[in-house]
């Protein structure tokens, strides 16, 4: 067999393993929206249920703030535990609906938009808890009254990723103008003076900071600078900033991320500094990769992966049972979360997302493997094949530990996230196989996926 003909049948094998995931990717981002529109709409009030069990019933009519915006696009950095791993609930909802709508042509239907529009507008009218102060809820009764306030920028930086979604699916510029606001007292909070949170500053308490605040600000940098050169502009010098932090919680001679780390970059003592969270990491590596990428930065987008995928991912997965820990000790001890071992619905998408974004841009076939072995996983223990959506919190023998489908810190975000941004990378990998040239055609051989991200 000549080697051309070799090539060209390794990559017939590879185009039908990418579509055969195209397709079971396509089919389940189909089944989790409907759960999410058939059963988490409030008609009567506005807004997003999120805690919902397994068939869709709700459960507690609270409206969570952090997922509403996410619903309709992410964490806290206090002492984590299973009831703080991640987000509110109408932003988030928010946020995926219009995504969804922009992005794939099969969701661009009236009824997606106005249920947006309609959690949009729950936002702007209940989100903030007094106006015209930018301090969001965290928890909202489910006519709009708030319960809760968190003492952190999360709930405001999923406003701002909804309002500036709603804006570019609706054209309207009081979404833009209360996305931008927003984003500028974030960043005040963050960089300057952060008394209007809340939080009190106790002696004792050691000047850490959490990886989430950085990653969460990059996050925003991208949102806010999509197809925008003037908001891309402005917050470059921010983006580049939130990229060193993140970077420094790399340590251990480069053989460890760690999730808390001093405001000055080092390793902190006790528990808190051992901590580490390998979904996180890898949420932080694709973060970072898409930056790397926007700057043009072969050495850091290398660094990266190294770095925020592999390493995390060789600590972090299960060697006797799959799926990755949420958290572990650096030092190898006991963690004492006690939910320490489990296996959540988040990492999983996070990972999904992360070594097929880090294939797309490197071609390097580990990557790709290593997404198949978390889709697998994640596929065969996270998916409800008989009414839909995934669990999100199974113990460590990959088993069922929690029915509900929702709550408050699981909405309509991640997963769709993951699938919809999975669609689109295989849908892309999958285009660049159809300009390869069949055996004996005379063309050049096709340009890799590492090659086509260079050029």
């Amino acid at each position: 067999m000549s080697g051309g003909l070799r090539v060209w049948q390794d990559m017939e094998k590879e185009r039908e393993a990418l579509q055969t995931w195209k397709q079971r990717v396509e089919q389940e981002l189909d089944r989790v929206m409907a759960f999410w529109m058939e059963h988490s709409h409030d008609q009567e009030h506005g807004g997003f249920f999120t805690c919902l069990g397994r068939d869709g019933q709700v459960y507690d009519d609270l409206k969570y703030v952090w997922l509403q915006g996410r619903q309709g696009h992410l964490r806290t950095p206090s002492p984590p535990s299973l009831e703080n791993p991640h987000i509110p609930s109408t932003p988030p909802q928010v946020w995926m609906y219009c995504r969804l709508y922009r992005k794939l042509e099969r969701f661009r239907s009236p009824a997606l938009l106005d249920s947006a529009k309609a959690g949009g507008e729950f936002l702007l009218r209940y989100a903030r808890v007094a106006p015209p102060g930018k301090k969001c809820a965290f928890v909202l009764t489910r006519d709009g009254r708030p319960v809760k306030v968190q003492r952190t920028v999360f709930s405001e930086c999923f406003y701002t990723m909804a309002m500036n979604e709603l804006w570019r699916v609706t054209g309207e510029a009081c979404y833009q103008k209360e996305a931008v606001e927003m984003m500028d007292q974030i960043v005040y909070w963050v960089r300057e003076d952060p008394s209007g949170l809340g939080r009190p500053r106790l002696p004792g308490a050691p000047a850490s900071e959490s990886m989430a605040v950085p990653m969460m600000l990059l996050n925003l940098v991208d949102q806010l600078g999509e197809a925008d050169e003037e908001l891309a502009g402005n917050y470059a010098e921010l983006g580049d900033w939130c990229a060193r932090r993140i970077l420094q919680h790399v340590q251990r001679d480069g053989q460890a991320v760690l999730e808390n780390v001093s405001e000055d970059g080092e390793e902190l003592s006790g528990c808190l500094g051992r901590h580490q969270n390998p979904g996180h990491a890898l949420e932080a590596g694709w973060f970072l990769l898409r930056h790397a990428i926007r700057k043009g930065d072969p050495k850091l987008r290398a660094h990266v992966i190294s770095k925020f995928l592999l390493l995390p991912f060789r600590s972090g997965w299960d060697p006797d049972h799959g799926g990755l820990f949420y958290f572990q000790d650096a030092d190898g001890l006991c963690p004492t979360q006690l939910e320490w071992a489990m296996k959540l619905w988040w990492p999983h998408s996070e990972a999904m997302i992360a070594f097929l974004m880090g294939y797309s841009d490197s071609g390097d076939p580990a990557l790709l493997h290593l997404f198949y072995q978390v889709a697998e996983y994640t596929f065969r223990q996270f998916r409800d094949p008989e009414y839909g959506e995934w669990f999100g919190y199974l113990n460590q023998e990959g088993k069922v530990a929690l029915t509900i489908k929702g709550g408050p810190f699981k909405g309509c975000f991640h997963v769709p996230r993951c699938l919809a941004m999975c669609e689109e990378m295989l849908g892309a990998l999958l285009s660049r196989l159809a300009l390869a040239p069949s055996p004996g055609s005379g063309f050049p051989p096709a340009v890799s996926p590492a090659q086509q991200g260079a050029k």
